[in-house]
């Protein structure tokens, strides 16, 4: 999935455990090519993969993290028994009836704000203006925090600019200075180092050898590599402050990943519901900050489910360059022509 979210020369960020688990609950819900889809990008043992899921984000006395896993249906859907036991089942689980006819807008105010309240109010708007739409059947929602605090933290006084040679040009950036025993590996092209912080929680700074504008994808069996190669090793850390923000909807990387079959009248959702039903939308945001005291990011995903056959969330069309036209009558086209530079006739008469 991170190699469908690169886009040269800027920064993103997603939560791969948020993705991950919307995306193994709708594999325990679906059949058929859908289920076999989903399967092929996340692996066959989702429900192995559930319970990892959840291990990873388990409450621990002093660990600051939330999660949520909320499940959102009108009263007059029909839900399969197993399914909800699923979602049940997870950290945060919230089950509940909501009106998305007749109060859309309140829906929406509440999710957002069961989110922001997760997320403590990094991402207070999952669904934007507009969604989710009155007619949808089912909503799935993902939400996570965690906070971690450097065990060592960096010195303030010491964070100084640095040149740093961004796509656009080498610019100063405030940079965090540290010099420690850490984990560090060189290997394949590339070095990693971990900062740890308690609970378990570490953060992993990968940078490949190679100054490019957008650093390559990594394969899972070369950040392996590296993860065996780390040893403890003097090391003097230089370290931008950094926040990085990143708003996308999943279909568009899914279906070039090879899962379409959950959005339209192919898709099989039977186990969660004797009604047909399809994905619509999935949208995700996440977030990362991190300073001199540690780092803290918040995701949240949502899956917006429409009964099986009902028009989808509307195409966007933007006449915003050189068009072709035709004005025609049946069959015959009485005017054709370019527009390289509209010419305004002003507003009609």
């Amino acid at each position: 999935m991170d190699r469908e979210l690169i886009h040269p020369g800027t920064s993103h960020v997603w939560s791969p455990h948020s993705v991950g688990t919307v995306l193994a609950l709708l594999a325990s819900g679906s059949s058929h090519r859908t289920l076999a889809q989903i399967v092929s990008l996340i692996g066959r043992d989702f429900a192995g993969q559930l319970l990892d899921l959840d291990s990873s984000v388990a409450p621990e006395p002093g660990l600051d993290l939330a999660v949520l896993n909320g499940l959102y249906v009108p009263r007059d859907l029909p839900l399969r028994r197993t399914f909800v036991d699923h979602v049940r089942a997870r950290g945060g689980a919230e089950i509940a009836n909501v009106d998305f006819r007749g109060d859309t807008e309140g829906v929406r105010r509440y999710i957002n704000g069961r989110v922001a309240q997760v997320t403590r109010g990094l991402i207070d708007q999952l669904l934007p203006p507009g969604l989710p739409p009155p007619d949808v059947r089912l909503l799935l929602v993902n939400a996570l925090w965690v906070k971690m605090v450097w065990q060592e933290s960096f010195k303030p006084s010491r964070t100084k600019p640095v040149p740093f040679r961004a796509p656009g040009g080498s610019r100063p950036v405030a940079t965090m200075h540290r010099t420690a025993r850490l984990p560090l590996a060189r290997a394949h092209g590339w070095s990693l180092v971990s900062l740890a912080g308690g609970h378990g929680l570490y953060l992993d700074v990968l940078l490949p050898d190679t100054a490019a504008p957008t650093p390559p994808p990594l394969a899972p069996e070369l950040l392996s590599a590296l993860y065996r190669a780390q040893a403890p090793t003097m090391t003097k850390l230089a370290l931008p402050r950094f926040t990085v923000r990143t708003s996308v909807s999943l279909l568009g990387p899914l279906t070039r990943l090879g899962v379409e079959e959950m959005v339209g009248g192919r898709a099989r959702f039977d186990a969660i519901s004797p009604e047909p039903l399809a994905v619509s939308e999935i949208l995700h945001q996440a977030v990362l900050r991190v300073d001199e005291k540690g780092a803290e990011g918040a995701a949240a995903t949502g899956v917006i489910m429409m009964r099986a056959g009902l028009p989808s969330r509307p195409v966007e069309f933007t006449v915003d360059r050189p068009f072709v036209f035709a004005l025609r009558r049946g069959a015959s086209i009485l005017f054709m022509g370019r527009v390289t530079d509209p010419v305004d006739p002003g507003p009609a008469a």
